[in-house]
């Protein structure tokens, strides 16, 4: 059954010069392999794809049941440089629990 992030999970964000960090945290730890499983690098840069133009980069972390995201290239050469509105990586958290698993 297919279901948004958002149901199974949150995130935390993160963000340096224009490089942004997305964790992904389920709210029970029964769904982190799922997660595992179909929360890929690939997926979330093609979900991504019109943000974020550098590479992703997951990295799991499983004594705590939860991915990292580290993302290049994501926000539009940093919060403090961007003309962008809202460029804070906490904006894209949200974006990534859209994504549909």
């Amino acid at each position: 059954m297919k279901t948004k992030l958002y149901d199974l999970a949150h995130s935390r964000a993160g963000d340096k010069g224009n490089t942004l960090t997305l964790s992904l945290i389920p709210y029970d730890e029964a769904d982190y392999p799922r997660l595992v499983e179909q929360a890929t690098a690939a997926r979330v840069q093609e979900h991504l794809k019109n943000v974020v133009s550098g590479e992703i980069t997951r990295y799991e972390l499983p004594h705590i049941s939860a991915l990292l995201f580290v993302c290049e290239k994501a926000l539009l050469t940093g919060v403090t440089t961007s003309l962008a509105v809202d460029m804070h990586g906490k904006t894209l958290g949200y974006a990534l629990l859209e994504m549909e698993v």
